[in-house]
């Protein structure tokens, strides 16, 4: 029989014993396995689920994955490529192929007609490797420039407690104010809601999200917040 020796949501340390015994399974790359122990090799959350046991982040960069949603700051163009900031150690890489379904002349054409510095795009990790920067298209339902909204930045390790168990945090936050909610997993997160009151009350709830995600309790907190600041400056839901 295993033994778990920590509660859910307890913060954990690196080096900390999380739990012992044959049955006890690590539920993710952050907890490791040294026979019949499990150990954290980082400052997180205890996730603990039947007879496994997980580590959800607290701190630390993002670190790109293939299939990742993230949102993106144009901040550089070259001759067939822009470059893109991720918030990651490595700049992002969007290419003319990944960006355009047009042909494009590089003697002729200029890349800043379509995006230019300082614009926002929602896009998709396509490869990363570590050995050249990420690769990144912005073709694809939901994909291209940001128009419209609000980004707000948080830590990338609090993205699992902005979307919850389930998606039961994000669920949450759309059906009480009405908005558009895209949530990059660089920590960005765009906001688009039918007016100001209710993108600066989502933009204060998810920064809460971020400052509280250790404390028990936190999506009946963040469902009072949003209940009392609609009712505080009079709108309702989009």
């Amino acid at each position: 029989m295993g033994r778990i020796l920590v509660q859910n949501r307890d913060i954990v340390v690196p080096g900390q014993l999380l739990a012992e015994g044959p049955d006890v399974e690590p539920a993710s790359p952050f907890v490791e396995k040294r026979g019949d122990r499990l150990y954290s090799t980082i400052l997180g959350l205890a996730d603990i689920q039947d007879s496994k046991v997980g580590v959800i982040p607290l701190e630390g960069p993002y670190i790109p994955k293939p299939g990742d949603i993230v949102i993106g700051l144009i901040v550089d163009a070259g001759v067939t490529h822009w470059e893109v900031d991720i918030r990651a150690p490595y700049k992002a890489v969007l290419t003319v192929q990944e960006a355009l379904d047009k042909p494009f002349n590089p003697a002729t054409d200029d890349l800043l007609r379509y995006y230019q510095i300082g614009d926002y795009i929602v896009a998709k990790v396509v490869s990363f490797d570590r050995t050249h920067d990420p690769y990144i298209t912005v073709k694809g339902k939901g994909l291209g420039k940001v128009v419209t909204g609000s980004i707000v930045e948080i830590k990338p390790s609090r993205v699992p407690r902005v979307i919850g168990k389930k998606a039961s945090m994000i669920s949450m936050l759309t059906s009480m104010t009405g908005c558009n909610i895209v949530v990059g997993q660089n920590g960005r997160i765009l906001v688009q809601c039918q007016n100001r009151d209710l993108e600066e009350i989502l933009v204060l709830a998810i920064k809460k999200i971020e400052r509280e995600a250790h404390i028990p309790g936190l999506t009946d907190r963040v469902r009072a917040f949003i209940e009392e600041e609609m009712k505080r400056r009079g709108v309702g839901r989009g």
